[in-house]
């Protein structure tokens, strides 16, 4: 095991965590240099079971023997020890919650390999806010989603916050980006999916038909809160289907709107 002793905010073998809260440097920075990273020691415990490859550790020498374990496991990677003061100024913000990860990015997986088994799939339109993505990815983990797609302008499951909302289970479910939007929605036809948008429309169906109608693949799309979803995604969508509301409630949180859809949509046999 290699431990260095931080004395410099400047060091330059720990760039991989400077400026986090600077959201819009670290989107955008974090897929260029294929890495991310993991906060908080279970959320890097569950990376690494995940079979994710650390780059470097980085915390506060009173969390060394909480890790000790996996220090053993991975004895060439780099781990970076500091003094409380020191590490906030690297990072831009106090760490409590243990130990910090720099992660390898997993290899991206083709979309049809993603569907070759799948039966339910999220599809997230430029859902931007990471809590709301984090939360989404929670709630497909834990109500049997297969698989989460994301549009291309859509916030990054792997950034910091997203990962640290849904308590690492973006590590569990398989995701994709897609490239081509909304045209990526017709490879999921192809694929045998009935994609429904959920979207307060007119025709929209509520929650509890589309459920029994019992689709084998059925692929569900969530809009961005504020502007709803695109028209041109309406437009490609087989259906609309909406939750129904009372007490002159319009709408849920897209991520409460999500565990909701998913629990309802479940497989049944």
């Amino acid at each position: 095991m290699t431990f260095h002793y931080l004395e410099s905010a400047d060091d330059p073998r720990v760039t991989d965590y400077t400026t986090l809260t600077d959201v819009h440097l670290r989107k955008l920075r974090e897929p260029e240099e294929g890495m991310y990273i993991a906060e908080s020691s279970r959320v890097l415990r569950r990376a690494l079971a995940a079979g994710h490859q650390p780059r470097s550790f980085f915390l506060a020498e009173k969390w060394l023997e909480d890790l000790a374990d996996v220090f053993q496991a991975y004895p060439d990677v780099p781990v970076f020890i500091g003094k409380a003061s020191l590490l906030e100024e690297i990072t831009g913000f106090h760490l409590h919650r243990g130990a910090m990860a720099a992660m390898h990015r997993p290899a991206p997986v083709p979309l049809e390999v993603l569907l070759a088994n799948a039966r339910r799939v999220a599809v997230l339109e430029d859902i931007v806010d990471h809590t709301n993505v984090g939360a989404i990815f929670r709630s497909a983990a834990a109500l049997g989603v297969d698989a989460v797609l994301v549009s291309p302008r859509c916030g990054d499951p792997l950034y910091r916050r997203s990962v640290r909302v849904s308590m690492g289970t973006v590590f569990q479910v398989p995701w994709a980006r897609l490239e081509s939007w909304p045209d990526d929605l017709f490879r999921l036809k192809e694929q045998g999916f009935t994609v429904a948008a959920m979207e307060l429309t007119e025709d929209a169906l509520d929650l509890d038909d589309l459920a029994a109608k019992q689709y084998a693949k059925l692929a569900l799309v969530l809009g961005t809160e504020g502007p709803g979803m695109s028209q041109d995604t309406l437009a490609a969508a087989d259906l609309a289907v909406k939750i129904p509301m009372r007490a002159g409630v319009d709408s849920l949180n897209v991520a409460a709107a999500s565990a909701v859809a998913f629990w309802e949509l479940r497989p049944r046999d």
